[in-house]
């Protein structure tokens, strides 16, 4: 992958400085390439990573594994733009294995995501079944660990 993007995949609030001087490059060679990303759809958008649960977000995330018919000559790719344009989809996958689609879903409550599926999602053609798994909690998400080292309280005991 380009030493560029790899940056900024760690780190994207680096400056265009910082970044010179980590490759070598002038501040005006960067932003040029910055640029050329952006304009060419590499670099899709820049977004902070939240834990959630530490801000009292009133939220819940679900993971909707999603079974679908295809349309001759269209394959995935029309009932994945569909569903990609629902408003509460935050994320589309296609995948192997038993479901054609991994869509993720956060919501105010258990019902609300509920009846998004029951109203919205289910009811689209080309949609045969679907399947809802909450997230209970989240360990690591997109590299970054959420869960922090409890402390043990039971106490040394010594015989």
């Amino acid at each position: 992958m380009n030493k560029l993007l790899c940056l900024l995949e760690n780190n994207a609030r680096l400056s265009n400085k910082e970044i010179a001087v980590m490759l070598g490059k002038s501040e005006n060679e960067v932003a040029d390439e910055i640029s050329l990303l952006e304009s060419t759809g590499v670099l899709k958008g820049y977004k902070a990573i939240i834990d959630k649960d530490k801000a009292e977000y009133e939220t819940v995330t679900a993971l909707i594994e999603i079974k679908v018919q295809p349309k001759y000559g269209h394959g995935f790719d029309d009932v994945a733009n569909r569903i990609s344009r629902l408003e509460e989809v935050e994320s589309i996958y296609l995948m192997s294995g038993g479901f054609d689609f991994a869509v993720m879903v956060t919501d105010k409550s258990f019902q609300e995501v509920a009846m998004f599926v029951a109203h919205r999602l289910s009811p689209l053609e080309g949609v045969v079944a679907t399947a809802t798994h909450f997230i209970l909690k989240k360990y690591k998400e997109q590299g970054v660990i959420f869960a922090e080292n409890e402390k043990d309280d039971r106490g040394t005991v010594s015989l």
